[in-house]
């Protein structure tokens, strides 16, 4: 499980030479995301999501609060738990000279993945994530949907049991989509647990088992996405949304 506790993030922004303003990227967010379940973080772009999972993945030190992942935190067992996480960020670049399986085995050799595993795995994840007509085809060569997959493919070379994935199919094709997120489902039913951030909330309707939407940094709901329409007298959570944060014209 996946502890977030009291967690704020605090940057400071020249304005001048003589003037700065601090401001909260996020303030005070608090929410548990449990093994076997994919838990959406959703809201529109600013709201703090990436911020937040930058902080979740041990990229970011939190200004205030604290982070454990099954009970540890990243002060003490730092190594520990990045050997068991996996983190796609929404802007992650990936090495545009090499090919798709250099890349694989680039990142299994970072996690110490013997020789003869590592293999096995890159074909499973290749498999899986239907790289197999451009896996040896340079990265700068390849389609923003191929690109992905392969991205995500480098982030679960490992075998993690956490996931903690920014914008995984935006601006993707139906094909690419699908093919995430039916490893997302697949790796639910084996116990994983997701962090899965997204603007889409059609999407995180159809995968996510319990939501947290933030806005302007703070936690404005969370709870399951049925009961949240409910509670908002909406058929869907983009309406649900609105709903909560006064409309539109708020937004």
């Amino acid at each position: 499980m996946i502890e977030v506790n009291n967690i704020s993030k605090k940057f400071t922004k020249q304005i001048n030479k003589k003037e700065s303003v601090t401001f909260y990227a996020d303030k005070n967010i608090s929410f548990k995301a449990k093994d076997g379940q994919v838990l959406g973080l959703l809201g529109p772009n600013g709201a703090g999501k990436t911020t937040l999972l930058r902080v979740i993945a041990g990229i970011m030190e939190p200004s205030e609060g604290e982070v454990l992942i099954e009970g540890l935190n990243y002060k003490k067992n730092e190594i520990e738990i990045k050997k068991n996480i996996a983190f796609l960020s929404g802007n992650t670049k990936l090495y545009k000279d090499l090919s798709a399986y250099e890349l694989l085995k680039m990142f299994g050799e970072y996690y110490d993945i013997p020789k003869d595993e590592l293999e096995k795995r890159i074909e499973l994840v290749s498999k899986r994530f239907d790289l197999g007509n451009f896996l040896h085809q340079r990265i700068e060569n390849l389609s923003t949907g191929q690109t992905q997959r392969v991205s995500v493919a480098r982030c679960v070379i490992h075998d993690p049991k956490y996931y903690i994935f920014d914008e995984a199919t935006s601006g993707l094709d139906v094909i690419s989509s699908k093919v995430i997120l039916d490893f997302i489902n697949e790796e639910k039913k084996k116990g994983k647990c997701f962090i899965y951030s997204t603007h889409y909330m059609e999407e995180a309707e159809n995968i996510c088992d319990n939501v947290v939407l933030i806005h302007k940094g703070k936690i404005i709901k969370e709870g399951i996405p049925e009961d949240i329409c409910k509670e908002t007298n909406c058929t869907n959570l983009r309406d649900s949304f609105f709903a909560l944060i006064g409309g539109v014209d708020n937004e």
